[in-house]
This record gives C-alpha cells, sequence and structure tokens, in this order.
C-alpha cells in the first residue's frame, strides 16, 4: 500500500488561468442520403424491419409456440369429443321419442275399447248379436261419354235471355215481398210435433 499524503489544514486557492479564446468551428454538414428506391421495398418489409427483438419478446414467442404445439392436439380431440357427444345426444332423443310413441301404443292396445274398435275394422270381427253390413261398390265408375261432350267452338254466341230484365225482375220482387208480421206477444209460439 502507498503511504498516504499529509492533506494541508488550510485550503489553497487555485490559479485562474485565462481560457484560450474559442476558434469558430466550421459546423458540421450532415452526410448526405442516398434515396432508396421505393418500388422494391413492400409494407411488410418495411414493417419487420421496424422490429426490434429483445430477449423478453424471444422468450415470449417461444412460450407461444410451445402452447400451440402442446395445446393443438388436445383441441383437436375436445372438439371430436363434442362433435361425438352432439351426435349421441340427438340419437338418444331419436330413442326416447321412439320409446314414447311405443310406451302410447302399447296404452291404447290395453284399452278395451280400442281393441275391439280395431277388430272391427280390421277383422271384420262383431259381438254376438250385432249385425254387420258390409257396403261394396262394385259398380264400376262410369266415364263420361266422348259424343257427350259439346265441341267448344270458337265463334262468339249470343245468348236468348234478357239478363238485365232478370236482374230488374228479380232486384224488384225481393223489394215489394210483402213482410210478415212478428208475433207481439212476449210469450212464443206453441211448438207443433
Amino acid at each position: 500500500m502507498a503511504p498516504k499524503r499529509p492533506q494541508p489544514t488550510s485550503p489553497q486557492p487555485k490559479p485562474v488561468l485565462p481560457q484560450p479564446a474559442r476558434r469558430p468551428q466550421a459546423q458540421r454538414q450532415p452526410a448526405q442520403r442516398q434515396p432508396v428506391d421505393s418500388t422494391t421495398e413492400t409494407p411488410a418489409g418495411g414493417w419487420l424491419r421496424g422490429i426490434r427483438f429483445s430477449g423478453f419478446s424471444l422468450v415470449m414467442m417461444v412460450i407461444l409456440v410451445l402452447a400451440v404445439v402442446i395445446l393443438a392436439p388436445s383441441l383437436r380431440t375436445y372438439a371430436e369429443q363434442r362433435q361425438q357427444i352432439s351426435r349421441l345426444s340427438a340419437a338418444v332423443d331419436d330413442q326416447q321419442d321412439e320409446v314414447d310413441r311405443l310406451t302410447g301404443q302399447r296404452e291404447r292396445w290395453n284399452d278395451r275399447t280400442y281393441v275391439t274398435t280395431q277388430a272391427r275394422e280390421r277383422l271384420f270381427y262383431v259381438l254376438p248379436g250385432d249385425i254387420s253390413f258390409l257396403v261394396i261398390n262394385d259398380l264400376p265408375v262410369v266415364a263420361p261419354l266422348e259424343a257427350e261432350v259439346s265441341p267448344v267452338s270458337s265463334n262468339i254466341q249470343n245468348t236468348k235471355i234478357d239478363w238485365l230484365g232478370s236482374l230488374f225482375a228479380s232486384t224488384m220482387t225481393a223489394g215489394l215481398a210483402p213482410q210478415e208480421a212478428a208475433p207481439e206477444s212476449d210469450t212464443p209460439a206453441p211448438v207443433v210435433p
């Protein structure tokens, strides 16, 4: 170790030296930049050159890529399972509707009146003492004969009926018909069987 210097007890003022006169310096001109040909630069290229990567952003991008790689198969499996669940739910609903339909049909067949009605309609059974009538329409359907149909004419025909006079006569008959007098009593008229 080097020995320490003793410090003076009273501080001595430092002599002030006159500063030399400054020479005016020539102002520096910034370097002229060369114009860049903008026809080759694309907006995406300018955006990519403006990105500055830091250590944090690089770590976050790696974590994001790992998350996608790890979660993608799980998400695909989840989506497939949800589709399978929806298909199976639809199948269960269809089967429940079928069960409800068959239960209703079984309950109808447990009803004695329904069984009797079906036996009469399908098998033509009757109860003892009943008389069954079967109406069988065995007559063929008569088609209209071609000779009976009048041919369609292309000429306009005049009718021999005066429709205006007929309309006037009908209106006058309906308007001038005598009215029946309504009964004025409060008691209803007797009903004749």
